[in-house]
C-alpha cells in the first residue's frame, strides 16, 4: 500500500504543497494525514470539487506552483464547468493535479449510486481530455508519479491520479475534536420522526443518515415511506423543496447535513425566496464530513440563524439534546414556514449499522405511494 506521508513527500519535493478538496473514504487516510500535518494555508477542505479547482488555480495564479484537488469520483460532475471553462488548454491552461477516489470501480463491489460513475468515470476523463493514470495498492509510486508529472509538464494543464480502494495505507489521526454536546443524531432522528406526523413527508441526505433513517423505520416496522438520498450529495434541500412545491398542503421534512448544506449553500436563499409554509428544515449539524472519515467542516463556525432569516426563512430554532429539541418541535409545528431546526450532534455512529436494504427504485415507489396516498 502507498503510505500517505510518502505520497505527499513526492509531491512536495515536486513543488506541490497546496491541497484543497473535499473527503473521500477511498482517501480518507491521504484527509487525515493532511489534517494532520498541513500547515495553514497549505490545505483546504472546501465545500465542494468545483470550489477545490478554482482554489487551485487561483493559488497557481498567485505564485506559479501547481496545487493539488482530492475528490471522490461522484465529485467529478461539480469540477466539470471550472475544468472546461478555466483551467482547459483552450481558455487559461492552468495545471492542477487530481486526485480522485474510484468508488464504484467495475467488478468492485460497492453501493448503487456510486455503480454507474465508478463505470464512466474513466471516460469521463478522456471526454474531459485530461491524462489520468492509476494508483492501486501495489503500484511503485515513484514510476506513477514520474508519468503523471511527465504530463503536468507537457500539458501544463490538468492532470489526474485515479486511485483504486485500498490503494493508501492506514494513517491514525492525533487530531484532537472537541464534541460540543453528547446527543446523537441517531437519537436525534428518532425523536424527530416520533415527533412527525404519519402524512409528512420526509426527504433525507445522503451517507450516515439515511442509513440510520432506514433503520429506525425497520426497528419500529414502520414501511418505508422516506426519501432516502443515497447520492447527490448537497442536494438534498432542493429535492425537498420540489416535494414541498409540488404538496403545499403536507409538511415536507427535509433532513440535512453540515456538509451537504455547505456543499451547495446557494439553495438557501431559492427556498426564503418562495416562501413555502410547509418546508422544515431540519440541520443536522456535526461539523464533519462522518461518513467519510470524519474530516471537520466550518459548520461549527457559522451564524445559521442569520444566515438562513437573511435568506427569506421565517423562522429558526436550535436544539442540542432531547429536553431542547422537544421544546423547538412544540414551537415550531404550527408556524408556517419555511423554518429551519439547526440540531447540534455529536459526532460519531453505531459500528453495527447497516445500510439500507431495499433498491433505490424500491424505496422511489414507496416514498411515492406515501406521498400520493
Amino acid at each position: 500500500m502507498v503510505k500517505p506521508a510518502e505520497f505527499c513527500e513526492v509531491l512536495k519535493a515536486r513543488g506541490i504543497s497546496f491541497f484543497a478538496g473535499v473527503p473521500d473514504s477511498l482517501l480518507k487516510s491521504l484527509c487525515s494525514y493532511l489534517s494532520d500535518r498541513s500547515q495553514p494555508g497549505e490545505h483546504v477542505i472546501a465545500a465542494n470539487e468545483g470550489n477545490a479547482v478554482a482554489l487551485a488555480a487561483g493559488h497557481y495564479l498567485a505564485t506559479g506552483r501547481v496545487g493539488a484537488v482530492y475528490m471522490q469520483n461522484s465529485g467529478l460532475g461539480n469540477t466539470v464547468n471550472p475544468l472546461t471553462s478555466l483551467m482547459d488548454p483552450q481558455v487559461y491552461r492552468i495545471p492542477v493535479l487530481l486526485i480522485i477516489g474510484w468508488r464504484g470501480e467495475p467488478g468492485v463491489k460497492d453501493e448503487p449510486q456510486h455503480v454507474k460513475q465508478g463505470r464512466i468515470t474513466t471516460d469521463q476523463l478522456e471526454l474531459l481530455e485530461i491524462p489520468f493514470h492509476i494508483l492501486e495498492a501495489n503500484s511503485v509510486l515513484h514510476e506513477v508519479m514520474a508519468k503523471v508529472f511527465s504530463d503536468l509538464e507537457s500539458v501544463n494543464a490538468p492532470v489526474a491520479i485515479v486511485v483504486r480502494k485500498d490503494a493508501f495505507a492506514n494513517h491514525e489521526s492525533h487530531r484532537k475534536t472537541r464534541q460540543r454536546t453528547t446527543f446523537k443524531r441517531e437519537a436525534a432522528l428518532k425523536m424527530v420522526l416520533s415527533l412527525a406526523d404519519a402524512k409528512d413527508i420526509v426527504v433525507s441526505t445522503t451517507g450516515k443518515t439515511s442509513r440510520e433513517v432506514f433503520e429506525i423505520r425497520a426497528e419500529r416496522g414502520e414501511g418505508q415511506q422516506d426519501f432516502l438520498s443515497v447520492g447527490s450529495m448537497g442536494h438534498t434541500s432542493s429535492l425537498a423543496l420540489g416535494a414541498a412545491l409540488g404538496k403545499p398542503e403536507r409538511r415536507v421534512i427535509c433532513l440535512d447535513g453540515d456538509g451537504s448544506l455547505l456543499m451547495h449553500m446557494g439553495a438557501l436563499p431559492i427556498i426564503g425566496s418562495l416562501k413555502p409554509k410547509n418546508f422544515v428544515h431540519v440541520l443536522l449539524n456535526n461539523a464533519s464530513h462522518e461518513s467519510v472519515g470524519g474530516q471537520p467542516t466550518v459548520a461549527d463556525r457559522i451564524d445559521f440563524k442569520n444566515v438562513v432569516l437573511a435568506c427569506g426563512y421565517s423562522h429558526y430554532y436550535r436544539a442540542t439534546d432531547a429536553a431542547s429539541l422537544s421544546k423547538c418541535w412544540q414551537q415550531l409545528k404550527d408556524q408556517k414556514g419555511p423554518a429551519m431546526l439547526e440540531i447540534v450532534v455529536s459526532k460519531g455512529s453505531r459500528k453495527d449499522l447497516g445500510r439500507p436494504t431495499t433498491t433505490p427504485e424500491q424505496n422511489k415507489q414507496a416514498f411515492m405511494e406515501h406521498v400520493n396516498g
